[in-house]
């Protein structure tokens, strides 16, 4: 989709010590009508500096840097800018650097292995509302989930905040990675009473994103994982 299309142009900052795999995604990015780069960084601190002074509408993260590492920088931006859309863009398939990024706030996670000409319509899903995972992440942090499932039921009972029946089918859509859009069309509401279930379902939650509320509904069962 263009930016005629969309109607807006997605800023995006690019945080990785490499220079070449820097340049290489603002060279494919450059192509996109509706991306642009406006600031490289590489350390995480200049990514914290930088997306604070710019507020980008999203922010490509290494997870592997000087300084600051990304899961820290991406840590620190989310207490400057907690709407930040942040996509971990790294080799690290570690499952440790996988869950830190989400405990941090990520809103992504990809492999650099991907096509780099995916990194575009993956910039436009996340800046949409979407969480992204690269297949083989995906699949460790459902593992991860369905292990999560089977513990302490009864505790998370007593302790488990009460939504209310609108609020659990939002995060049941959430949870299915369905963006505002396609879940105020799917509950015919207004796509910003859809924002305010979300931001009420994190803060009863104490969450802090989107896809820290996949793992809260899926650890709660209310998406079937086999």
């Amino acid at each position: 989709m263009s930016e005629a299309e969309t109607g807006e142009n997605i800023r995006v900052l690019v945080a990785d010590d490499h220079a070449v795999f820097r340049r290489g995604l603002e060279m494919v990015l450059a192509s996109e009508d509706d991306i642009t780069v406006i600031a490289e960084a590489d350390d995480g601190r200049q990514a914290v500096d930088l997306a604070v002074e710019l507020s980008p509408d999203l922010i490509l993260m290494d997870v592997r840097m000087p300084q600051v590492s990304g899961i820290d920088a991406t840590r620190a931006i989310k207490e400057h800018l907690p709407d930040a859309k942040i996509v971990m863009l790294t080799i690290s398939d570690e499952e440790d650097d996988l869950y830190e990024a989400i405990k941090a706030g990520a809103n992504g996670y990809l492999l650099k292995e991907i096509s780099i000409d995916e990194v575009a319509d993956a910039v436009r899903n996340v800046h949409a509302g979407q969480s992204m995972l690269s297949p083989p992440m995906a699949t460790k942090l459902l593992t991860e989930f369905a292990a999560m499932a089977r513990k302490g039921k009864e505790e998370r009972e007593r302790s488990a905040p009460r939504l209310t029946n609108r609020e659990m089918e939002v995060l049941t859509y959430v949870a299915k990675g369905m963006n505002n859009r396609d879940i105020a069309r799917e509950l015919f509401i207004s796509e910003n009473t859809v924002k305010n279930h979300v931001r009420n379902i994190l803060e009863k939650l104490h969450l802090h994103s989107r896809m820290e509320a996949v793992v809260y509904a899926v650890r709660e069962k209310l998406l079937e994982i086999t």
